[in-house]
């Protein structure tokens, strides 16, 4: 047997065993074996497909998505990839709402960190409320609770995960130490502890019994009455002096204790009062990062979806609808190796065959009157390819529409000065000398009456050109 049969064998059996844990729920398990299927062959589709599978199932949407982007690279035709992406995509708030979940698990984790454990486990309520399969946030929530020594809490969270990964090493050993704070056991310790507080006989102790005189009646009442008396004068001359001294230090101990506790606790106020106004700060400093990198364009989650609208347009042979993506694609923002093969691969297509598609488009967005987005596409032609007088002009028309003079005159004098072999050279310059008046004026001198018009008559003739 060759060494490559034998490779592909043993993926296979790794392959095996990961579908057999994920039949009985052990995710963890199963994502380990899929694991070292992949690495002995990466091109195992079925194992590719279930690894993602494991981890949506495990709220690891991201995740999930890498494996199945990769799998459709592999294989286009008859993939059950296609079936899984394609109804993340028909479901774009999906999406949406796993990118706030994850926004708000890194918000709960910042908290945490922190020391500010009250607004991280509200956080994360809601997280696991709107994902109840994020294994992450239960874990956390768990931690939590634990460190709170709610352990009751703590225990329900560590369910919901072990229902879902029967094997998750963290969930088990945090259960494990849950059930040592819980149940039965304080319990019977308490029993035993309570068996053994009395003195135990030995065999050698004895009973005395207490002496026994026979009295009269009268002679008892006697002695009461004596014993009595004797015993109020003792206790006023003797016990109560001595007693209401001891009385006296001990309150007042007990006052200088007091204030004792209260200065400490007046101290302790001041530096908890401190330390919530740094953690306040601490806290929209991180909530404003974590808007700006959740909710901008280059997020993870929003460039994977990006990712995946791409493929699916190439493959329904649909290239203007992958352009049409492209002014909102960075390729840059994906860490896995072969996710990142995939995207510059799109990337350089475009760049060969789909720049011309783009700069239509651009066109077509001028003509109907939509300037924004043709500048949209305009700039994107330029990050492919800056050389290019033909879009600086037409930038420079269209923002002359939008009477933004300003920027016309420096596009314009741009393609004069840069480009002065090529056709629109000449056509910029007459451009500059009909905007003169313009500029004039910007600069606080009146252009005349017939300068305006001419200008503004050239202006339609050369965008109807």
């Amino acid at each position: 047997m060759d060494q490559l049969k034998k490779i592909r064998l043993a993926a296979n059996g790794f392959y095996n065993v990961g579908l057999e844990r994920a039949k009985i729920r052990d995710l963890t398990g199963a994502a380990e074996a899929l694991k070292k299927c992949l690495m002995l062959n990466k091109y195992h589709i079925d194992a590719r497909n279930l690894l993602g599978l494991i981890y949506y199932e495990m709220g690891e949407v991201s995740d999930a998505l890498v494996q199945w982007v990769i799998s459709m690279n592999f294989k286009e035709q008859d993939n059950r990839a296609d079936y899984y992406l394609d109804q993340i995509q028909r479901k774009p708030e999906r999406l949406d709402m796993v990118s706030q979940n994850v926004k708000r698990y890194n918000q709960a984790l910042l908290q945490a960190q922190a020391g500010d454990d009250d607004l991280a486990v509200l956080q994360l309520t809601k997280v696991v409320e709107v994902n109840p399969n994020f294994i992450k946030a239960h874990l956390l929530l768990a931690v939590l609770y634990m460190s709170r020594g709610t352990y009751t809490k703590a225990g329900k969270s560590l369910m919901r995960v072990l229902k879902i990964d029967k094997n998750n090493p963290k969930a088990s050993w945090y259960m494990s130490i849950v059930k040592a704070r819980t149940g039965r056991a304080d319990v019977e310790r308490r029993k035993l502890k309570n068996a053994f507080s009395h003195k135990k006989m030995q065999d050698d102790d004895v009973i005395i019994p207490p002496s026994y005189k026979e009295n009269t009646g009268w002679q008892s009442i006697l002695n009461i009455v004596a014993g009595l008396a004797l015993g109020a004068m003792v206790i006023f001359f003797l016990v109560m002096p001595t007693r209401i001294k001891a009385l006296n230090n001990e309150h007042n101990q007990e006052i200088l204790r007091y204030e004792e506790k209260l200065n400490q606790r007046n101290e302790e106020i001041d530096s908890l009062n401190g330390q919530m106004a740094q953690a306040q700060s601490d806290k929209e400093t991180a909530e404003q990062k974590l808007d700006e990198a959740l909710n901008s364009n280059d997020s993870q989650v929003n460039q994977y979806a990006i990712l995946v609208k791409m493929l699916q347009a190439y493959r329904n042979n649909d290239l203007t609808g992958a352009v049409t993506l492209y002014p909102g694609f960075n390729p840059s923002i994906f860490t896995d190796e072969e996710v990142l093969a995939i995207a510059n691969g799109i990337k350089q297509d475009i760049e060969t065959n789909g720049y011309q598609t783009l700069e239509d488009l651009a066109y077509t967005m001028w003509s109907a009157g939509r300037m924004d987005d043709a500048l949209n596409y305009y700039n994107t032609c330029l990050t492919i390819r800056p050389d290019n007088p033909n879009v600086l002009f037409n930038m420079g028309m269209i923002y002359r529409s939008k009477q933004d003079f300003a920027k016309a005159v420096e596009l314009f004098t741009q393609v004069s000065t840069q480009y002065g072999d090529s056709e629109y050279a000449e056509k910029a310059r007459n451009q500059l000398t009909e905007l003169a008046p313009y500029v004039q004026s910007a600069a606080g001198q009146q252009p005349a009456a017939g300068e305006t018009q001419a200008a503004g008559e050239s202006e339609a003739q050369t965008a109807a050109e």
